[in-house]
Protein backbone atom coordinates (compact mmCIF):
# COMPACT_ATOMS: atom_id res chain seq x y z
CA UNK A 1 0.00 0.00 0.00
CA UNK A 2 1.08 3.17 -1.03
CA UNK A 3 -1.82 5.67 -0.29
CA UNK A 4 0.18 7.61 2.69
CA UNK A 5 1.01 10.88 2.08
CA UNK A 6 2.95 12.93 4.72
CA UNK A 7 1.54 16.36 3.51
CA UNK A 8 -1.73 16.04 5.67
CA UNK A 9 -0.19 15.18 8.83
CA UNK A 10 2.96 17.08 8.57
CA UNK A 11 3.98 19.17 11.75
CA UNK A 12 1.35 17.98 13.74
CA UNK A 13 2.50 17.54 17.61
CA UNK A 14 3.88 14.08 16.74
CA UNK A 15 6.35 15.60 14.04
CA UNK A 16 7.86 17.75 16.96
CA UNK A 17 8.30 15.03 19.08
CA UNK A 18 9.86 12.74 16.61
CA UNK A 19 12.07 15.97 15.23
CA UNK A 20 13.17 17.29 18.46
CA UNK A 21 13.89 13.95 19.21
CA UNK A 22 15.85 13.60 15.87
CA UNK A 23 17.52 17.12 16.74
CA UNK A 24 18.73 16.14 20.12
CA UNK A 25 20.09 12.78 19.19
CA UNK A 26 22.12 14.41 16.17
CA UNK A 27 23.22 17.36 17.88
CA UNK A 28 24.29 14.94 21.31
CA UNK A 29 25.96 12.72 19.23
CA UNK A 30 28.14 15.37 17.06
CA UNK A 31 30.07 15.90 20.21
CA UNK A 32 32.31 13.80 18.92
CA UNK A 33 34.21 13.84 15.74
CA UNK A 34 33.98 10.47 14.54
CA UNK A 35 31.67 10.15 11.45
CA UNK A 36 28.20 8.65 11.68
CA UNK A 37 26.23 6.71 9.08
CA UNK A 38 22.51 8.39 9.10
CA UNK A 39 19.96 6.14 7.39
CA UNK A 40 16.09 7.62 6.82
CA UNK A 41 14.01 4.56 6.45
CA UNK A 42 10.74 6.72 5.25
CA UNK A 43 11.85 10.20 3.90
CA UNK A 44 8.86 11.36 2.30
CA UNK A 45 9.32 14.29 -0.07
CA UNK A 46 11.46 16.32 2.35
CA UNK A 47 9.54 19.49 2.12
CA UNK A 48 6.24 20.82 2.88
CA UNK A 49 4.20 23.16 2.49
CA UNK A 50 1.63 24.15 5.50
CA UNK A 51 -0.68 26.45 3.52
CA UNK A 52 -1.17 23.79 0.89
CA UNK A 53 -4.51 22.20 0.57
CA UNK A 54 -3.33 18.90 1.84
CA UNK A 55 -2.23 20.53 5.22
CA UNK A 56 -5.08 22.54 5.14
CA UNK A 57 -7.65 19.77 5.14
CA UNK A 58 -6.31 18.44 8.47
CA UNK A 59 -4.61 21.79 10.36
CA UNK A 60 -2.78 19.81 12.15
CA UNK A 61 0.10 21.69 12.02
CA UNK A 62 -1.74 24.56 13.78
CA UNK A 63 -2.24 22.40 16.65
CA UNK A 64 1.38 21.07 17.04
CA UNK A 65 4.54 22.71 15.01
CA UNK A 66 2.43 26.04 14.72
CA UNK A 67 1.89 26.58 18.78
CA UNK A 68 5.80 25.80 19.56
CA UNK A 69 6.72 28.39 16.72
CA UNK A 70 4.51 30.95 18.73
CA UNK A 71 5.16 30.07 22.24
CA UNK A 72 9.30 29.77 21.59
CA UNK A 73 10.21 32.40 23.58
CA UNK A 74 8.92 30.70 26.41
CA UNK A 75 10.68 27.39 25.52
CA UNK A 76 13.11 26.99 28.50
CA UNK A 77 15.54 24.09 27.12
CA UNK A 78 18.63 25.21 25.20
CA UNK A 79 18.13 21.89 23.51
CA UNK A 80 15.07 23.77 21.39
CA UNK A 81 17.73 26.26 19.63
CA UNK A 82 18.81 23.52 16.52
CA UNK A 83 14.97 22.58 16.35
CA UNK A 84 14.27 26.25 15.78
CA UNK A 85 16.64 27.20 13.57
CA UNK A 86 16.06 24.81 10.95
CA UNK A 87 12.41 26.57 10.96
CA UNK A 88 13.69 29.75 11.23
CA UNK A 89 16.08 28.54 7.96
CA UNK A 90 12.31 27.85 6.01
CA UNK A 91 10.15 30.46 7.35
CA UNK A 92 11.09 34.55 6.59
CA UNK A 93 9.50 36.75 9.58
CA UNK A 94 7.53 36.72 12.84
CA UNK A 95 4.40 34.78 11.81
CA UNK A 96 3.19 31.50 11.21
CA UNK A 97 5.01 29.52 9.90
CA UNK A 98 4.33 28.57 5.68
CA UNK A 99 7.16 25.79 5.14
CA UNK A 100 7.72 22.43 7.52
CA UNK A 101 10.69 20.25 7.03
CA UNK A 102 10.79 16.99 6.96
CA UNK A 103 13.39 14.32 8.40
CA UNK A 104 15.51 14.26 5.36
CA UNK A 105 16.10 17.95 6.05
CA UNK A 106 16.71 17.62 10.26
CA UNK A 107 19.80 15.31 8.81
CA UNK A 108 20.86 17.20 6.04
CA UNK A 109 20.98 20.35 8.73
CA UNK A 110 23.73 18.58 11.14
CA UNK A 111 25.33 16.82 7.94
CA UNK A 112 29.36 17.47 8.71
CA UNK A 113 31.89 16.20 6.03
CA UNK A 114 33.24 13.15 7.79
CA UNK A 115 28.73 12.03 8.19
CA UNK A 116 27.11 10.20 5.58
CA UNK A 117 23.18 10.61 4.77
CA UNK A 118 21.22 7.68 3.09
CA UNK A 119 17.53 8.53 2.41
CA UNK A 120 14.79 5.73 1.19
CA UNK A 121 11.40 5.91 -0.14
CA UNK A 122 9.02 3.91 -2.02
CA UNK A 123 6.57 6.43 -2.86
CA UNK A 124 6.88 7.07 -6.66
CA UNK A 125 5.37 11.43 -6.19
CA UNK A 126 7.41 11.21 -3.02
CA UNK A 127 10.52 10.19 -4.15
CA UNK A 128 10.78 11.80 -6.98
CA UNK A 129 9.95 15.43 -5.20
CA UNK A 130 13.03 14.07 -2.62
CA UNK A 131 15.02 13.65 -5.49
CA UNK A 132 15.06 16.87 -6.71
CA UNK A 133 15.18 18.39 -3.50
CA UNK A 134 18.18 15.76 -2.73
CA UNK A 135 19.98 16.95 -6.29
CA UNK A 136 22.15 19.55 -4.67
CA UNK A 137 22.88 17.74 -1.46
CA UNK A 138 25.77 15.48 -0.34
CA UNK A 139 23.21 12.46 0.20
CA UNK A 140 22.18 9.27 -1.46
CA UNK A 141 18.24 8.91 -2.32
CA UNK A 142 17.39 4.82 -2.45
CA UNK A 143 13.90 4.46 -4.33
CA UNK A 144 13.11 0.93 -2.54
CA UNK A 145 11.98 -0.16 0.68
CA UNK A 146 13.99 1.20 3.78
CA UNK A 147 13.11 -1.64 5.86
CA UNK A 148 14.70 -4.22 3.68
CA UNK A 149 17.57 -1.67 2.53
CA UNK A 150 18.70 -0.51 5.42
CA UNK A 151 19.30 -3.94 6.52
CA UNK A 152 21.74 -4.28 3.41
CA UNK A 153 23.93 -1.15 4.09
CA UNK A 154 24.85 -2.09 7.43
CA UNK A 155 27.37 -2.44 9.17
CA UNK A 156 28.29 1.13 7.21
CA UNK A 157 32.13 2.35 6.26
CA UNK A 158 31.19 5.33 9.25
CA UNK A 159 32.58 4.24 12.70
CA UNK A 160 28.93 5.24 14.14
CA UNK A 161 25.28 4.87 13.21
CA UNK A 162 21.98 7.11 13.43
CA UNK A 163 18.87 5.17 11.96
CA UNK A 164 15.60 6.95 11.95
CA UNK A 165 12.49 4.29 11.23
CA UNK A 166 9.13 6.08 10.97
CA UNK A 167 6.77 4.15 8.68
CA UNK A 168 3.07 5.45 8.61
CA UNK A 169 1.87 1.79 10.11
CA UNK A 170 -1.02 2.19 7.61
CA UNK A 171 -0.11 -1.69 7.16
CA UNK A 172 -1.06 -3.56 10.46
CA UNK A 173 1.97 -5.84 9.44
CA UNK A 174 4.13 -2.61 9.99
CA UNK A 175 4.44 -3.03 13.54
CA UNK A 176 6.24 -6.51 13.88
CA UNK A 177 8.34 -6.04 10.58
CA UNK A 178 9.58 -2.87 12.40
CA UNK A 179 10.66 -4.91 15.60
CA UNK A 180 12.08 -7.75 13.43
CA UNK A 181 14.14 -5.63 11.24
CA UNK A 182 15.22 -3.82 13.99
CA UNK A 183 16.76 -6.83 15.86
CA UNK A 184 18.20 -7.94 12.69
CA UNK A 185 20.17 -4.48 12.50
CA UNK A 186 21.06 -4.37 16.03
CA UNK A 187 22.63 -7.67 15.25
CA UNK A 188 24.67 -6.24 12.58
CA UNK A 189 25.61 -3.07 14.34
CA UNK A 190 25.51 -3.32 17.90
CA UNK A 191 26.51 0.12 18.83
CA UNK A 192 24.23 1.92 16.53
CA UNK A 193 21.73 4.29 17.65
CA UNK A 194 17.87 3.48 16.25
CA UNK A 195 15.24 6.24 16.54
CA UNK A 196 11.65 4.14 15.90
CA UNK A 197 8.34 6.33 15.70
CA UNK A 198 4.94 4.68 16.02
CA UNK A 199 1.67 6.00 16.58
CA UNK A 200 -0.49 5.47 19.53
CA UNK A 201 -4.08 4.74 18.65
CA UNK A 202 -6.79 4.36 20.52
CA UNK A 203 -6.98 0.79 19.01
CA UNK A 204 -3.87 0.20 21.03
CA UNK A 205 -1.68 -2.04 18.25
CA UNK A 206 1.46 0.23 18.98
CA UNK A 207 1.82 -2.54 22.16
CA UNK A 208 2.36 -4.79 19.32
CA UNK A 209 5.66 -3.09 18.27
CA UNK A 210 6.57 -2.73 21.90
CA UNK A 211 6.26 -6.06 22.81
CA UNK A 212 8.38 -7.75 19.78
CA UNK A 213 11.48 -5.28 20.58
CA UNK A 214 11.10 -6.86 23.87
CA UNK A 215 11.50 -10.38 22.10
CA UNK A 216 14.53 -8.87 20.12
CA UNK A 217 17.32 -9.42 22.30
CA UNK A 218 17.46 -5.87 21.84
CA UNK A 219 19.30 -3.87 24.95
CA UNK A 220 18.95 -0.13 26.18
CA UNK A 221 15.75 0.96 24.59
CA UNK A 222 14.22 4.16 26.58
CA UNK A 223 10.89 4.74 25.27
CA UNK A 224 9.80 8.20 24.84
CA UNK A 225 5.33 8.50 24.89
CA UNK A 226 3.65 11.63 24.73
CA UNK A 227 -0.47 11.65 25.40
CA UNK A 228 -3.02 14.38 24.05
CA UNK A 229 -4.69 15.61 26.90
CA UNK A 230 -7.94 16.12 25.03
CA UNK A 231 -7.41 12.97 22.37
CA UNK A 232 -9.97 12.39 19.61
CA UNK A 233 -12.43 9.48 19.83
CA UNK A 234 -10.32 7.66 17.10
CA UNK A 235 -6.84 7.52 15.30
CA UNK A 236 -3.55 9.02 16.86
CA UNK A 237 -4.41 9.92 20.34
CA UNK A 238 -0.68 10.21 21.16
CA UNK A 239 2.74 9.37 19.67
CA UNK A 240 5.41 7.31 20.68
CA UNK A 241 9.55 7.27 20.08
CA UNK A 242 12.12 4.36 20.89
CA UNK A 243 15.43 5.25 21.12
CA UNK A 244 18.26 2.36 21.58
CA UNK A 245 21.67 3.37 22.43
CA UNK A 246 20.47 6.75 23.25
CA UNK A 247 23.65 9.58 24.15
CA UNK A 248 24.03 9.70 28.00
CA UNK A 249 21.61 12.18 29.30
CA UNK A 250 19.45 11.97 26.49
CA UNK A 251 16.59 11.09 29.09
CA UNK A 252 16.63 14.00 30.93
CA UNK A 253 16.80 16.64 28.17
CA UNK A 254 14.13 15.23 26.20
CA UNK A 255 11.87 15.52 29.16
CA UNK A 256 13.21 18.84 29.52
CA UNK A 257 12.24 19.59 25.63
CA UNK A 258 8.41 18.27 26.21
CA UNK A 259 7.75 19.51 29.51
CA UNK A 260 8.11 23.55 27.48
CA UNK A 261 5.45 21.85 25.28
CA UNK A 262 3.24 19.63 27.12
CA UNK A 263 0.89 23.01 28.69
CA UNK A 264 -2.58 23.85 27.73
CA UNK A 265 -1.12 26.92 25.42
CA UNK A 266 1.19 24.91 23.56
CA UNK A 267 0.22 20.85 22.61
CA UNK A 268 -1.64 19.94 25.65
CA UNK A 269 -0.05 16.77 26.43
CA UNK A 270 1.75 14.76 29.14
CA UNK A 271 5.50 12.96 28.37
CA UNK A 272 6.48 9.83 29.79
CA UNK A 273 9.75 8.39 29.32
CA UNK A 274 11.51 5.35 30.95
CA UNK A 275 13.48 2.20 29.89
CA UNK A 276 11.38 -0.21 27.43
CA UNK A 277 14.56 -2.67 28.10
CA UNK A 278 17.05 -1.64 30.16
CA UNK A 279 20.93 -2.90 29.67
Amino acid sequence: MLSYLHAFHAGNFADVQKHSSLALALAMMQSKTSGIACFDTHAGSAIYDLRSERARKTGEADYGVQKVWSGRDRLRSGDWKPFLDVLAGFNAGDGELSVYPGSPVWFRHFLRPADALTLFELHPSESEQLTGWAAEAPVRVLKQDGLAGLLKQLPPKQPRLLTLIDPSYEIKSDYIEVAETLGKAWQKCRHGVYLIWYPILTSGLQQQLKDAVGRTGVRKVLCSEVHLRKPPERGMVGSGMLVVNPPWGFDSRLSAMMSDVAGPDVLNLTHDIGWLVPE
